[in-house]
């Protein structure tokens, strides 16, 4: 299986620290905040990875990380054209990567304690379809929300930011596909932020009986406040990444 690591983006709630830098740049711990989702995914086996950034930044991470030897991964490279044009718009750039394989797609600002490999073995057992991770959170008409049927345990549908959250829940930026993924991207319009939003593929997954979930055990946060970058920073001092990485 592939990654792909979302980390475009403008970082307008972390000015003035995102003027010049891109937010994935910023440190959380000792390294940068882009090191935590390639360790997270090496560390469950996967060596492949994408990164998709928008063109004024890549020659930052390239200069950051190169070919991502000094992480033990293989690390490729792609713009998003449309930058702004949101998490399934970008994700139609990993489209010749994939190839017809399942992947995992992680947002570069989510940092996480988790260990990947329980959630990747169960979305390997699935014939088709999709997988998301959910967490429990004290803000969640910030995120999409779910709708879960407790009894059946499924997601019957998702609300991107509501203002009466229907659950306690978030959809965390970790995301499981199988090639449907990019069929679906395609018949989704622009929403009223004009982006192609990746809580309509989640729910056109849904329509199909084809989405699966997980609940995050660990701390998971979302480093893309300053509160919440800080937040980020106290917890992976207490966690720091296993193995050589220098």
């Amino acid at each position: 299986m592939k990654g792909i690591i979302l980390a475009g983006g403008t970082g307008t709630r972390l000015k003035p620290l995102t003027q010049i830098l891109n937010k994935h740049l910023l440190p959380v711990g000792p390294y940068p905040m882009i090191y935590w989702p390639i360790i997270r995914l090496r560390d469950a086996g996967i060596k492949e990875i994408l990164i998709i950034t928008n063109q004024h930044h890549l020659s930052s991470f390239i200069e950051l990380l190169g070919s991502g030897k000094k992480l033990n991964v293989n690390l490729h490279y792609e713009v998003q054209v449309n930058e702004g044009g949101g998490i399934a718009d970008a994700l139609l750039h990993a489209r010749k990567f994939i190839n017809e394989e399942k992947f995992i797609v992680l947002l570069g600002d989510n940092v996480f304690e988790d260990s990947l490999i329980p959630y990747l073995k169960d979305f390997q057992q699935q014939d088709s379809g999709a997988r998301i991770l959910l967490k429990k959170v004290k803000d969640p008409a910030r995120y999409g929300v779910p709708i879960i049927d407790t009894i059946q345990k499924k997601i019957l549908s998702i609300v991107e930011k509501p203002s009466k959250p229907p659950s306690t829940y978030c959809v965390t930026g970790i995301y499981m596909y199988d090639q449907e993924v990019f069929k679906f991207i395609e018949s989704i319009h622009p929403s009223n932020r004009n982006e192609l939003e990746i809580t309509d593929v989640n729910n056109l997954y849904i329509k199909n009986n084809k989405l699966k979930y997980n609940i995050l055990k660990g701390w998971w946060i979302d480093a893309g406040t300053h509160e919440s970058l800080y937040k980020a920073f106290q917890f992976v001092n207490h966690h720091p990444p296993k193995g050589d990485i220098h």
